[in-house]
């Protein structure tokens, strides 16, 4: 009887041990770095798995396009600039196209969100705006300017300008009408009223605003470049695809998405997390489980 009585307890501890491991697995694949890391091994093996289907010999391996951005890393290249050269060189001209675009756009939201009248009149310039595709400003830049820094920096500017309008102008009109009539009641200022009313609400908007503003730019720029510069980052695909090095083009197309990356997650991660910390007491199941009393206390 003890006996079957331990094989039974041993056959429940084993079953126990199982339904934890099988537990603890899909907690380990939900933590972000797991997921992360699973998608980037499951496009290598898509690639690899591919790579061998395709009726061309132009697509490089996963290790070739690894040994070439490796070389660049080291500075070992053919091109005229290395890779750290041309990502300086573009983000110099990114950067100050979509300064430019900062500097007048949010004036015009603004202008557009407070005046029906200013609203009315530009408004279909900012549609068309949006709807004008990058490539097409990068064509009608190099037909202005030529081969310089002049065409991706303008480009940049007009692929993010209708991003910044747009958004500043929705967040303008999202401001809670009741703050707005408070400081009218009060005799604010337009001034003061702008900026201690309409720029706090504003924010989540215009951190919208220069996330889209700057990625389409950043789109912009590289077809700029391709088509009107002779340095920097998208004009070295152009060279690597003029020399027929298809593993170049596809590395500095991972760079270009490493960039990205680290750019979202550096910059844009840390900037949101520092700017809307305040929003940190609002998220979340406690907090949530919270509002119901909070209402109450209201």
């Amino acid at each position: 009887m003890s006996q079957r009585v331990g094989q039974a307890a041993g056959v429940a501890t084993a079953r126990w041990a199982g339904d934890g491991q099988a537990r603890r697995l899909p907690r380990a694949l939900a933590r972000p770095w797991v997921a992360r890391l699973l998608s980037l091994l499951l496009v290598l093996a898509i690639w690899w798995t591919v790579l061998p289907l395709l009726p061309t010999v132009l697509l490089p391996s996963p290790g070739r396009v690894a040994e070439f951005m490796w070389d660049e890393l080291r500075g070992d290249t053919l091109a005229p600039d290395t890779v750290y050269e041309s990502f300086a060189i573009s983000l110099q001209r990114l950067g100050l196209g979509f300064l430019l675009a900062l500097a007048v756009g949010i004036p015009i939201g603004l202008a557009t969100g407070l005046f029906r009248a200013v609203a009315a009149f530009l408004h279909d310039f900012v549609v068309v705006g949006l709807a004008i595709p990058s490539l097409l400003w990068a064509l009608v830049t190099a037909m202005w300017f030529g081969f310089g820094s002049a065409a991706p920096i303008v480009t940049v500017f007009l692929a993010s300008l209708p991003f910044v309008v747009i958004n500043v102008s929705e967040g303008v009109r999202a401001v809670p009408r009741e703050l707005l009539d408070a400081a009218r009641a009060y005799e604010v200022p337009a001034r003061r009223s702008i900026r201690h009313v309409v720029l706090p609400s504003l924010m989540p908007f215009l951190f919208a605003s220069m996330r889209y503003g700057l990625a389409n730019g950043w789109k912009g720029l590289v077809l700029a470049e391709v088509f009107a510069a002779t340095n920097g980052a998208g004009w070295a695909i152009r060279y690597w695809y003029d020399a027929h090095r298809a593993h170049g083009v596809v590395g500095y197309a991972l760079f270009f998405l490493l960039f990205a990356l680290l750019l979202e997650r550096l910059v844009f991660g840390r900037l949101a997390a520092r700017v809307f910390r305040w929003r940190a007491t609002d998220t979340g199941p406690r907090a949530r489980r919270k509002e119901p009393h909070g209402a109450d206390q209201g």
